[in-house]
């Protein structure tokens, strides 16, 4: 099992939403050194200065899409943090709820940087240490989006899509070399943290942070090898192999409601 007492953990995204929430947990878990990476110094600031009474805390402001800066910021925390035991790839982003059609190419690009691209940069250089002393853990917080098509946000959709088989393919190779380093793939429904502010979900309750982001850790702390919260959305992948197509866009799409989740979604300002 991997634990968090006594590691180092860095968390992308890590001075907002549940990657903040996540950080606070793993101190309080005992982690050796929490590393904050996130794009906005003045949360990176407040969220540093209210997590020092707790435990070691570092934060480094990142712009995780920036592969050049992400290699760099990776060396810096190596050099003042020591080595990173674990890895949770938690910063996204979703621009909008336009129909593809009129999307455009740098929302698109950008959302693939930092939902897809960035988690698998930031493994390249992680798992490189973790393979060498046999020991580690990557984390990558996918979405429920990347289990099933949803109107509104293709792209988001997409990055969600290529992590959840990214990261259980990454899984795979480190079982099949025999290695004790781990990845968890987690697939969250909408949480309430602001970022899919104004989405309706008529079935499936908004997921609340604080308990989220406990079982996200507690998964970490087991070695889940893939984690869909709530458990009930598992039942809808089951669904989507035995029901018809057409059957199936009636019955979530129309009946649960889940393709017009995103019809009022503002989103985080």
């Amino acid at each position: 099992m991997t634990k968090i007492k006594g590691n180092c953990v860095l968390i992308t995204g890590g001075a907002s939403g549940i990657g903040r929430i996540m950080g606070r947990m793993a101190l309080e878990r005992g982690a050796r050194q929490l590393v904050i990476w996130d794009i906005n110094q003045e949360s990176i600031n407040s969220t540093c200065a209210e997590f020092e009474s707790k435990g070691n805390v570092k934060g480094y402001r990142v712009d995780v899409s920036d592969s050049k800066a992400v290699t760099e910021c990776f060396q810096q925390t190596s050099k003042e943090c020591g080595d990173v035991d674990i890895v949770i790839n938690c910063a996204g982003i979703v621009t909008s709820n336009k129909t593809f059609d009129k999307q455009n190419m740098r929302d698109i690009e950008r959302t693939m940087s930092i939902n897809a691209v960035a988690p698998m940069n930031i493994a390249l250089l992680a798992l490189q240490g973790m393979i060498a002393r046999d020991k580690g853990h990557i984390c990558n917080i996918a979405s429920a989006a990347g289990m099933i098509s949803n109107p509104k946000m293709a792209p988001y959709v997409a990055s969600k899509w290529a992590v959840i088989g990214w990261s259980d393919s990454l899984r795979i190779e480190l079982k099949q070399a025999k290695s004790k380093v781990r990845v968890s793939t987690i697939a969250p429904y909408f949480i309430n943290t602001g970022m899919f502010d104004g989405v309706n979900s008529r079935f499936f309750p908004i997921l609340k942070p604080e308990p989220t982001s406990r079982k996200i850790l507690d998964a970490i702390e087991k070695n889940k090898n893939f984690k869909g919260i709530p458990f009930g959305f598992h039942f809808i992948r089951l669904c989507q192999g035995l029901l018809p197509t057409a059957l199936f866009d009636i019955v979530f799409g129309k009946w649960v409601g889940i393709f017009s989740a995103m019809d009022n979604f503002t989103g985080r300002k």
